[in-house]
């Protein structure tokens, strides 16, 4: 009887091992297939989309998609919602309402709703459910349901090479510059000078960049060390061996694959 069992049991347990594998090989499957890209947008026409951009599966809520532009070589997270206009199947006219410059990057779960013009610039990375908005709900009438009134809009660009960290929310007409850096869950609004930090909600400047003294109040910790150029795997292993303290080697420096004569 314990032999049965044990046989039943490992049967059990190598069914369970085959069917996890062919769950998850499945789930890579649709991920693959259903990520949206220029060669293969799926259902989506949207106004541009460019060389190397990918919309990972499932994608969130997407209409207006003729008024958005993507730029080349975007990411753009699961779950992550795209709107122009107010609703679906509006006419907003010649222009596009929502622009991603090249190399933008936005978390998984993040939302970008756009009945004005939103406008990313070049490289500003998003970490997961950020929210930016031109729209903001109005409380004027006090004897109507907030969601009944029309909201306030304003236009919100967002300066190239900007980071939002996880959660940050941008209001309507908010103007960040270039390399702001938005704190988690950060609520921005307003205008935001170039190479900034914010904080808070409300965000206010807690960190600038002065050419003439640097970064105010200094940094805390000293810059990461950079990776030269060049370097192979091979060699890259090699530095993360390194102590805290060592200085990275230059490419020359470390063994790497000899090719042979020709």
């Amino acid at each position: 009887m314990p032999m049965n069992e044990n046989v039943f049991s490992s049967w059990a347990a190598w069914r369970r091992r085959t069917a996890s594998r062919l769950v998850h090989a499945g789930s890579r499957w649709v991920r693959r297939v259903g990520a949206v890209t220029r060669d293969r947008p799926g259902p989506y026409r949207f106004g541009s989309i460019g060389v190397g951009t990918r919309l990972a599966f499932p994608q969130g809520t997407v209409f207006g998609e003729p008024w958005i532009h993507l730029g080349d070589h975007c990411v753009i997270g699961e779950q992550v919602t795209l709107t122009a206009g107010m609703l679906p199947g509006l006419d907003l006219g010649p222009d596009p309402v929502l622009r991603l410059g090249n190399g933008v990057v936005l978390g998984r779960g993040s939302h970008v709703i756009a009945s004005r013009t939103v406008e990313f610039g070049d490289d500003v990375y998003c970490g997961p459910y950020v929210y930016v908005t031109s729209d903001n709900h109005s409380y004027d009438d006090p004897e109507q349901p907030i969601g009944h009134q029309w909201p306030r809009s304003e236009p919100v660009s967002i300066g190239s090479g900007s980071w939002l960290g996880s959660g940050a929310v941008i209001l309507p007409g908010a103007r960040l510059g270039r390399n702001v850096v938005v704190a988690a869950g950060a609520i921005v609004r307003g205008e935001v000078p170039d190479h900034t930090v914010v904080a808070g909600a409300p965000a206010r400047i807690i960190r600038r960049w002065a050419p003439d003294e640097g970064w105010q109040p200094p940094l805390r910790t000293p810059a990461p060390k950079p990776v030269p150029a060049g370097m192979t795997a091979e060699q890259l292993r090699a530095v993360a061996e390194l102590a805290p303290d060592d200085e990275p080697p230059r490419p020359e420096q470390v063994p790497g694959p000899r090719v042979a004569d020709g």
